[in-house]
């Protein structure tokens, strides 16, 4: 039978020495790991600024946070275990590239998590998940920096070269093809979004065949 006022001194108050590991308190763990990670999948949606949302990497910032979970409980009940748990945590490479970092933070956010849960320090996760998913839709509804980053691609008949250039915003090029049929020149340009629809002015040139205007991240920024 559950004793659940010792359940909840545990929760609120955990001992500073190892813990024996029973099923409420395994339960507990993955509960509250599992609840404060789908806070962080909610934080990650609404905070997704990228070009394509991948739902698949969210689910496993949710299942990575209750594997640390799984994890860390047989490391705060056993000493010897700890220690040999650490050295084979120390052997692991993980190959996957991360492209975004703020991808690496919620990764880390949710292995923080994990650890926490595992460990029993319940009331840190609680109270810090909050204040950190609150710090980050501030950030992401307070714009510190200047326009954003385009791919200008367009392609035009070699006699209206000059009329092109001239009607161009200010750009960087990244390439420029030419052949028999034509130029195809693609190059980086800064405008914010409501700045976007200037490049329909392109299409009024004669020689002008097509204009497409595409969101990246830029390696440089």
């Amino acid at each position: 039978m559950i004793d659940w006022n010792q359940l909840i001194t545990d929760f609120l108050n955990p001992p500073n020495t190892y813990q024996q590991l029973t099923v409420d308190r395994v339960l507990v763990a993955l509960l509250v790991s599992f609840i404060i990670n789908m806070f962080i999948f909610y934080i990650y949606r609404k905070t997704f600024k990228g070009v394509i949302y991948t739902r698949e990497f969210n689910v496993g910032l949710v299942l990575t946070g209750l594997v640390v979970t799984l994890v860390v409980l047989p490391i705060s009940s056993n000493i010897a275990l700890s220690l040999g748990m650490v050295g084979a945590l120390s052997i692991i490479r993980f190959r996957t590239a991360i492209k975004d970092p703020k991808d690496i933070v919620f990764t880390f956010w949710a292995i923080a998590v994990g650890i926490i849960c595992g460990a029993g320090l319940y009331m840190i996760a609680i109270v810090g998940a909050p204040v950190i998913g609150l710090l980050l839709l501030v950030l992401e509804r307070t714009s510190f920096r200047g326009p954003d980053p385009y791919l200008l691609v367009i392609h035009y008949d070699n006699e209206a070269e000059k009329a092109v250039q001239a009607a161009l915003p200010r750009y960087k090029l990244r390439s420029r093809t030419v052949s028999a049929n034509g130029v195809e020149l693609m190059g980086e340009v800064r405008m914010s979004t409501k700045e976007a629809n200037k490049v329909d002015e392109l299409l009024k040139i004669k020689g002008v065949k097509d204009v497409s205007l595409v969101s990246y991240r830029s390696d440089s920024t």
